[in-house]
């Protein structure tokens, strides 16, 4: 029996047709099976935890002197330039002493006359009035009163001072110091030694230095804060780095410490233990007991079991906080939740 040639081509086309639909259904069962098992890993990773209070302020120097003028009078030498080191007792400037050491020699030939009359009583009385001349001479010097670099000086000779007028700036670099804030509620972390990091604008490198001092009690700030306000001191100068300059930094309250951490969503927990699934190149579980502890919200930290850089398959599903949550259309946004649907 001969089948028309119009009858052959509607099979030919219905078999197409139905193969295609098998190959379309197959591919389908197989992109949602796919989505379905996608697997998750999470990598057990070392971090580094710091305990340390976060500070900020500017460097002074270790010591610094005001150059000022006890009397009036005129500068008769300048003996010292801005940038210049300068030892304790040197002197910087002088001022016009004539009169003061005309005084005291006055004094002293009255006081040897006294001692040929030998009159004890005035004798006496001259040595005490020598020891204010003295200081009146000496009045006339500005000195330095430690080692230092003159930071600033503004005086030429001829020029007339008045009593406390200020021209410069002895201070002492060989360390820096800083006085920061800290909180009311860090307070209890401090002990006086403790290491202090600092970090300049100015500097590419840290330093290291020391906590000196804080006080008993709080002081509260413009902004209603109560601070603490300490003393810490940096030994170890960068180079470039001067009084004033500004500076960030934390102090430590206790050494840095490695941890082991992972996703808690890949730790599985059985009989009252816990347990990672360890997932190697080629694919295979290898699953081993595990010690751990929280450390954050989403974190647990490896106590043991476990060595760092391990594979590890998710034994749940990593859960989505409330301002992460997505909304479908027509979902009730103010409940934050996605309801199902009512059965009809």
């Amino acid at each position: 029996m001969t089948v028309p040639k119009k009858m052959r081509k509607v099979w030919l086309v219905a078999a197409g047709s139905a193969a295609v639909l098998c190959a379309a259904v197959v591919a389908a069962r197989k992109v949602v099976g796919s989505g379905k098992n996608d697997a998750v890993f999470y990598t057990v990773r070392t971090e580094s935890y710091e305990n340390v209070i976060e500070i900020a302020g500017t460097v002074s120097a270790a010591k610094s002197q005001s150059l000022k003028s006890l009397n009036d009078g005129t500068v008769v030498g300048v003996f010292k330039s801005e940038g210049d080191s300068v030892r304790a007792g040197d002197l910087i400037v002088q001022l016009d002493d004539s009169e003061q050491l005309y005084n005291l020699a006055n004094l002293d030939y009255e006081i040897s006359v006294a001692r040929q009359n030998q009159t004890a009583g005035k004798l006496s009385l001259m040595q005490t009035q020598r020891k204010s001349l003295l200081r009146k001479v000496s009045d006339r010097k500005i000195v330095a009163t430690f080692d230092g670099i003159i930071a600033s000086l503004d005086v030429k000779t001829g020029d007339y001072l008045e009593a406390k007028d200020s021209i410069g700036t002895l201070v002492d670099t060989s360390y820096l110091t800083a006085e920061v804030e800290v909180a009311e509620t860090d307070v209890s972390k401090l002990a006086v030694g403790q290491k202090v990091i600092f970090s300049f604008p100015a500097s590419s490198s840290s330093a290291e230095g020391f906590l000196v001092s804080y006080p008993a009690i709080g002081t509260v700030t413009s902004r209603g804060a109560t601070v603490v306000k300490a003393k810490i001191r940096l030994d170890d100068v960068p180079e470039g780095i001067l009084p004033n300059f500004s500076f960030t930094g934390k102090i430590q309250i206790t050494e840095p410490e490695e941890k082991l951490v992972v996703e808690r969503y890949a730790i599985g927990h059985e009989k009252g233990g816990a347990f990672a699934d360890v997932v190697d190149r080629l694919g295979n579980i290898r699953r081993v007991d595990v010690e751990v502890r929280p450390y954050g919200t989403d974190f647990v930290e490896i106590l043991g079991g476990l060595s760092g850089g391990e594979r590890l398959a998710a034994q749940s599903e990593a859960s989505k906080s409330g301002r992460m949550r997505t909304f479908k259309k027509g979902s009730d946004k103010k409940g934050g939740r996605n309801d199902p649907p009512r059965p009809f």
